[in-house]
């Protein structure tokens, strides 16, 4: 069993608080990764989505899982678990800094997920206090005025990276 966290960053111009629409733990959330299996190292060709309000039992087991997949290539079962709880917004000091925010901790029994893409919807908040909901990052970047700010908000270079956790 190996923990992935699932980390990201951007550079916000005028914005904190970037996470997904209803926050980390939203059981609604689609990820979007790809799997690099353990034994073979081949890697899906597509993303594999996980939600947290979809769960499966463990075949032999009486745990669940999100995801139970096997390898097309040798054909070695694998699963990844979401462990909600470990995530938190990114913030305009973490973009300034370089840093990254944990946003989803992921169990991975026979996989390793990598390529992470940025679907489904985000929000943040603007330094002026104006809520941005429905944020579209598929793209790879938001732009957008603050009425009451009176500045532009943008979002770009977004990044992510799956780093090994115990």
């Amino acid at each position: 069993m190996v923990n992935f966290m699932l980390k990201i960053t951007a550079e916000l111009e005028n914005l904190t608080n970037l996470q997904p629409q209803n926050g980390c733990d939203d059981p609604n959330f689609s990820y979007f990764f790809k799997l690099r299996c353990g034994r073979c190292g081949e890697v899906t060709q597509k993303e594999t989505c996980l939600t947290l309000g979809e769960s499966l039992p463990i075949p032999n087991s009486k745990g669940t899982t999100h995801l139970v997949q096997k390898c097309k290539f040798c054909e070695r079962e694998g699963t990844v678990t979401m462990i909600p709880g470990q995530g938190r917004p990114l913030t305009m000091e973490d973009s300034e800094s370089g840093k990254f925010a944990p946003l989803m901790l992921f169990d991975c029994r026979g996989y390793e997920p990598v390529e992470y893409s940025f679907l489904g919807l985000w929000k943040a908040e603007s330094l002026g206090g104006t809520l941005f909901e429905n944020i579209d990052l598929s793209g790879g970047e938001f732009a957008e005025y603050d009425e009451k700010g009176e500045c532009p908000v943008m979002i770009s270079n977004l990044r992510a990276t799956f780093v090994v956790t115990k």
